[in-house]
């Protein structure tokens, strides 16, 4: 054997050798998973993460592969999560609510945590249309608008592990809501309407508020929408004063809840 040949059989033992880490990383991954849930510990710990993120740059510090490694570690943090995920949601998580209730704050930090892909339904309407939300209501009417969510939300039913996040009114349909639970559970979120109307007042993206942005505008129209909505959701989640950590365990807690009954 000359020396190349001898290399590359060293560095198959060294695939090896990662290969049966990540197995075994991956199963304590599993475990510590089961250990949460056994004793009703938080499933999302931030901290943890900062920490383990801490430890890893001072393991690397002065190594000169410090950035290929680093680089390989995000992409096994990543998976870890996903296995997480799969765990927890063998299904999507449908968020509806008013506007401003905290949806898309609490799908991306929902992705952050476990990887999961994220749906931001007027996003994709508006980008597959090639116009704003405001410009599809103005051109087509909501009516045109309504049935391009209930397109999107048949589309999302070959999903598995995604958030869909829906615009404000797509739960009012109950076509629609017949197509978020068939692979989903219907998350809703509330907030005051003056909470709402402080995290919507500098928006330009709010058709449906037809120029009346202000609390008891939005505090009628709340109203009226308020039985659908109820109808509508798996599980509800008040986000008044709460962080987005808080609201995520609430979520993550009441889901586990619901899939043990």
């Amino acid at each position: 054997m000359n020396d190349l040949e001898m290399y590359r059989e060293q560095l198959a033992l060294c695939d090896d050798k990662i290969i049966d880490a990540l197995v075994e990383r991956n199963a304590i991954v599993e475990k510590i998973m089961a250990y949460k849930e056994e004793y009703g510990m938080p499933i999302l710990q931030p901290a943890q993460e900062d920490k383990q993120e801490r430890r890893l740059q001072e393991k690397l510090e002065g190594n000169k592969y410090q950035e290929e490694i680093h680089d390989v570690f995000r992409r096994i943090v990543r998976n870890s999560k996903r296995i997480q995920a799969r765990k927890l949601f063998s299904y999507n998580i449908v968020l509806i609510g008013f506007m401003g209730a905290g949806k898309s704050t609490v799908s991306d930090y929902l992705s952050t945590m476990f990887a999961m892909k994220i749906v931001e339904m007027d996003q994709v309407i508006s980008e597959r249309e090639e116009m704003s939300i405001p410009d599809i209501f103005a051109t087509y009417g909501e009516e045109y608008f309504r049935d391009l969510e209930t397109k999107l939300l048949v589309e999302m039913q070959s999903k598995k592990n995604t958030i869909i996040s829906c615009g404000g009114g797509a739960a009012l349909r109950e076509e629609n809501v017949a197509e978020m639970k068939k692979n989903g559970r219907v998350v809703l979120l509330t907030a005051s309407p003056q909470t709402v109307y402080e995290r919507v007042k500098d928006s330009e993206e709010r058709p449906i508020l037809n120029g009346n942005n202000n609390v008891e505008y939005i505090a009628e129209l709340m109203e009226k929408r308020r039985e659908k909505y109820e109808a509508a959701a798996d599980i509800v989640i008040q986000t008044d004063n709460k962080t987005v950590l808080q609201v995520c365990e609430e979520l993550i807690s009441k889901l586990m809840e619901m899939d043990a009954e």
